[in-house]
């Protein structure tokens, strides 16, 4: 199963959703970098359910305990490892999912794959419950990374129909990505809340669910970090962002709507500003030939309506081979966005940290 992330700083994630604990170990953090626990923990209640009426009900404290890898606060190059109780768990919810494979979950392809040893509760391994122990190395490799200057921060752009305003490419500042870090409920444009809120609260009422776009900013970061072809940063991204349950999509930059461009639409011309090498727009999103041009790095991030919803829904029974109406138990958010914002923030800090080490290893 490939829950391990990285080549200079690696992590693997571990536990299941209604199990004891789940967690993460991470190898290759550089020794005798104190970490500050409370601002790890803030960034951890960020994620967590039952606190708000748009999220599940389950309710998890999501208080990291460290096994090892820090001496009082500080990285001592052991490998740093660190679990989370489950305690709200309901794994009774879920005995007929065994059978009976929710749309939208990977319940069938995990019976296929693992032929029937799977956990099924609440999705096991493959649920968004890991998502927690991948904000502690993210939450861990945001505070490195600040020590080097990068600022990475998110906002909801979109829940359904409704939008926020998107990020200047070219303009996003450092005071505007420290703002969103301090916002329960971030977006750019404050009225937006209200209606992202209404239009969650009406899929809930309603027995459905909504999803939306997540847009992300890192700022920082030096012109030369990535590698090219395999190596990218975006594939780095990418490849971290897809490991957070829910993403249908990726785009950098212009993204997608640059198949409606010209070349001389879409390039970025350069400039020089104070003696240093910029571009006068963005549209590649701060990364040039998989490495990093020092322009922000911007992308965006698909999420899928979550699958658990009140709605009976089709789908079959494995034993009896026939179609059964399929009414899910359990607590499930109605709309992920909100939670998943400090996920996709977490996802970046990894794969950015990781190639930066990677070219302080090479020069």
């Amino acid at each position: 199963m490939s829950s391990s992330y990285g080549e200079t700083i690696r992590f693997t994630l571990f536990g299941q959703s209604h199990g004891p604990v789940v967690g993460v170990t991470m190898e290759g953090v550089p020794p005798g970098f104190p970490i500050d626990l409370e601002a790890l923990q803030a960034f951890l209640n960020r994620r967590a359910p039952g606190r708000s009426p748009t999220a599940t009900a389950r309710r998890e404290e999501d208080r990291p305990e460290f096994l090892s890898g820090l001496v009082g606060n500080v990285t001592c190059g052991a490998p740093l490892t660190a679990v989370i109780p489950n305690r709200d768990i309901h794994p009774q919810d879920y005995r007929s999912l065994r059978d009976c494979p929710r749309p939208g979950h990977g319940d069938y392809t995990a019976q296929a794959k693992f032929h029937g040893a799977q956990d099924a509760a609440g999705g096991g391994h493959l649920s968004g419950r890991l998502t927690a122990p991948l904000c502690i190395a993210g939450g861990i490799c945001l505070q490195l990374l600040a020590r080097e200057g990068v600022t990475i921060a998110a906002h909801i752009q979109a829940i359904g129909d409704q939008e926020d305003l998107p990020f200047d490419p070219v303009a996003v500042g450092e005071a505007e990505l420290q703002t969103l870090l301090a916002r329960p409920f971030p977006v750019l444009r404050e009225s937006a809340e209200a209606a992202m809120t209404q239009t969650i609260l009406e899929a809930k009422a309603a027995g459905d669910s909504v999803g939306g776009v997540i847009e992300c900013a890192a700022l920082g970061l030096q012109p030369g970090w990535g590698d090219p072809i395999f190596g990218g940063m975006e594939n780095r991204i990418a490849q971290a962002v897809f490991g957070i349950p829910g993403v249908r999509g990726v785009e950098f930059g212009a993204g997608f709507s640059a198949a409606r461009l010209r070349g001389s639409e879409h390039n970025d011309a350069f400039c020089l500003e104070d003696g240093q090498v910029r571009t006068k727009t963005n549209r590649h999103g701060g990364i040039l030939g998989g490495i990093t041009s020092g322009m922000p790095l911007l992308f965006r991030v698909a999420i899928k309506p979550t699958p658990s919803i009140s709605r009976p829904q089709e789908s079959i029974s494995m034993s009896r081979r026939e179609p059964v109406t399929l009414e899910i138990p359990g607590r499930h958010d109605p709309c992920i966005v909100p939670r998943a914002v400090p996920c996709v923030e977490a996802a970046a800090a990894v794969a950015i940290y990781d190639a930066y080490l990677q070219g302080k290893k090479g020069d």
